[in-house]
């Protein structure tokens, strides 16, 4: 019959013990992105309520793993950790310039892990929420003590400069956080998904090996059909928000805090109506000032909400990301302390 294998029982509480971000220094307004593209500041805040973005600096400053970096030692001062108790490292980014090696093995060294486990996560604008299910589950299980989840991109370098659909809504950032074991529910059951008969929505295009044998072409960049990510997201998120609200069993109204991926301030205008949320709910905008950082944007919205003071850390917070894929993935957790 064989010997029997041991596992970690019962499953224990997993809990966000800390978070902390990067926001590039570099502001670009939109009259700035309008110097490229043909549109005014008027008409990109009237479509997204973007105002201003950032932006890293050039190639090879401040690049993915910097950023990544920088946001995991503020997550780490906040949960009160050095990277020595750091056993595990998920980095959800879809522009870590390389394919190997994988960009959570070179954060992992630069926090001081001592040989902490790594791996990426590619699932576009809902990699952070992906990170975090994963992340949440390896604590609960006991395969993990305290996990790193960074969400991390540099969509200045992926998106082309003259490109009017997509130009205007992207920028960089990172936000990290530190998942751990705790006395009480911190984090509830992840509810993702994807729809693949429409990824064609966000996609890349071309592929770098075709671009390697053809060089004289366009280099590979990022291109979104927008009318169909907004049908999509604005009128199907409401129904994944339901669904992970009722998995974590927590009714909408008794929420504080709501953070959607910051896509378009108009998409999450729409998915709060259709949820019918109450004003004592608040809401992330992030977005405004900004701009879309993919799967760096959920963190990047939880911080500005505890650092401008509408929740405090314990508030209870329905996270909401979906992108690329098309994916999504979400969570009700309760909110994190920053570093001081």
């Amino acid at each position: 019959m064989g010997a029997q294998i041991a596992v970690p029982a019962p499953l224990r509480n997993s809990a966000l013990l800390g978070l902390g971000v990067h926001r590039p220094e570099r502001i670009v307004t939109n009259d700035e992105i309008c110097e490229q593209i043909d549109s005014s500041d008027e008409w990109i805040q009237s479509r997204s309520g973007i105002k201003e973005r950032r932006f890293a600096k050039q190639h090879p400053e401040e690049s993915v793993v910097d950023m990544a970096t920088s946001s995991a030692e503020q997550a780490l001062a906040a949960a009160g950790l050095t990277g020595a108790q750091i056993d595990t490292v998920i980095v959800a980014t879809s522009t870590y310039p390389f394919q190997t090696p994988q960009s959570a093995a070179l954060v992992a060294d630069r926090i001081g892990t001592g040989g902490a486990a790594a791996l990426d996560i590619a699932a576009g604008c809902a990699g952070f929420c992906y990170a975090l299910g994963v992340a949440s589950d390896l604590v609960r299980a006991g395969s993990a003590e305290h996990v790193l989840v960074v969400g991390v991109e540099r969509m200045s370098d992926t998106t082309e400069p003259t490109d009017r659909s997509v130009r205007f809504i992207f920028g960089d950032g990172a936000g990290a956080v530190v998942v751990g074991p705790s006395d009480e529910v911190g984090i509830g059951p992840t509810v993702w998904g994807s729809d693949g008969s429409q990824a064609n929505a966000i996609r890349q295009e071309p592929d770098w090996v075709d671009f390697a044998n053809n060089p004289d072409q366009k280099r590979p960049w990022i291109i979104m059909e927008g009318t169909a990510v907004f049908r999509w997201a604005a009128f199907e998120m409401s129904k994944f928000a339901r669904q992970i609200a009722d998995k974590a069993g927590v009714a909408l109204e008794d929420l504080d805090a709501f953070v959607p991926h910051q896509a378009n301030l108009r998409i999450n205008d729409v998915i709060v109506k259709q949820l019918e949320l109450p004003e004592t709910v608040a809401v992330a905008d992030d977005i405004i000032e900004t701009g879309n950082t993919s799967a760096a944007s959920i963190p990047l919205a939880m911080e500005k909400m505890l650092r401008t003071g509408q929740v405090e850390t314990g508030s209870t917070a329905l996270l909401l990301a979906f992108g690329a894929g098309l994916s999504y993935a979400g969570q009700v957790v309760k909110m994190p302390p920053l570093a001081k």
